[in-house]
């Protein structure tokens, strides 16, 4: 699938979430996406949680 088809699922999930059980089961649906997508990136390799924090923290690494 191509990244727009997965955006447009993902919007569409999200907004019947929405219309469903409204602005907070939404905004609970939004963070658990978001959780899964940075699970997903760091099992898959395509995120290093190590360079983020040493980001966050204000450490510049290589």
């Amino acid at each position: 699938m191509t990244g727009t088809v997965v955006g447009a699922a993902a919007g569409f999930l999200l907004a019947v979430t929405a219309l469903l059980f409204g602005f907070w089961g939404f905004l609970l649906a939004l963070v658990l996406a978001a959780v899964g997508a940075i699970i997903g990136a760091v099992v898959s390799g395509r995120l290093d949680l190590r360079a983020v924090t040493e980001a966050a923290r204000g450490r510049r690494s290589a």
